[in-house]
């Protein structure tokens, strides 16, 4: 059985928990704490330690997913989820432009834990207030081979789809690496 530990990271209400939760064959051990800020009341609870889920893809293959803390204050975290593995996701708000800055900034600090394969999934792409894929590659400064892949996380096509674009770079990767 091979196992393959992806990290599922971003800004603050990215939509990282809900991503795990959407398509985790497992009930997810979340870190959830109540805000208490008035500044960050965008929503009602965040992530303080992790999210786990499992998803198993067949008789050969797991996939371990491990949500981080979208908040500064718990980036500590970041790098201990980090340690073994084998390609990231860094979930971005279409909605919300202000958070692209950090977005990136979240991508560079993991491409410096690990030269793993990553992809970037514009979440919230349902929304009638979201930036189109190709806007958001530009404000990004993403180069043009990084998969940048349209996402609803609260759908399970949508989720499976960003999933399955990582496994098949982290696959391509350890083909390539065996050679």
């Amino acid at each position: 059985m091979q196992t393959v530990k992806m990290v599922v990271t971003g800004p603050f209400s990215a939509g990282k928990t809900e991503f795990i939760q959407t398509v985790s064959e497992i009930d997810v051990v979340a870190t959830e704490r109540k805000i208490t800020s008035e500044a960050e009341r965008i929503k009602e609870t965040t992530t303080v330690a992790m999210d786990f889920g499992r998803i198993t893809v067949d008789d050969n293959l797991v996939l371990y997913l491990f949500g981080t803390p979208g908040q500064k204050r718990f980036d500590f975290m970041w790098e201990i989820l980090s340690e073994g593995m084998l390609g990231f996701i860094v979930m971005v708000d279409s909605t919300r432009p202000e958070t692209f800055r950090e977005a990136r900034s979240i991508l560079e600090t993991f491409r410096a834990y690990a030269p793993t394969p990553y992809v970037v999934a514009a979440n919230k792409q349902d929304a009638s207030d979201a930036w189109s894929v190709d806007d958001m590659r530009i404000a990004l400064r993403l180069d043009p081979k990084v998969k940048l892949l349209p996402c609803v996380a609260l759908e399970k096509e949508s989720v499976k789809n960003v999933l399955l674009e990582l496994l098949y770079s982290i696959l391509a990767e350890m083909e390539a690496n065996s050679r």
